[in-house]
């Protein structure tokens, strides 16, 4: 399946945590590529995040991930 993105987007790596995370956000867990549908905050300052293929990943605040984001060029 190939996505396509809007004209002149651009892409880059962040490393993210609990408190950065976004929808949207993609992440690679195991080799497979997961995109971020939607989170909810959790006591203590966890948050757990929901993939576009239904599966989830709880993460708390000392988790780093590295994510790739897509930023519009204006």
């Amino acid at each position: 399946m190939i996505e396509r993105f809007p004209h002149g987007a651009l892409f880059s790596n962040v490393e993210i945590t609990a408190a950065t995370v976004r929808r949207g956000d993609i992440i690679q867990l195991g080799g497979r590529t997961c995109r971020v549908r939607d989170l909810f905050q959790l006591p203590r300052g966890g948050k757990r995040l929901v993939f576009d293929s239904g599966e989830l990943l709880t993460i708390h605040t000392r988790t780093r991930l590295i994510a790739v984001r897509t930023r519009r060029r204006w």
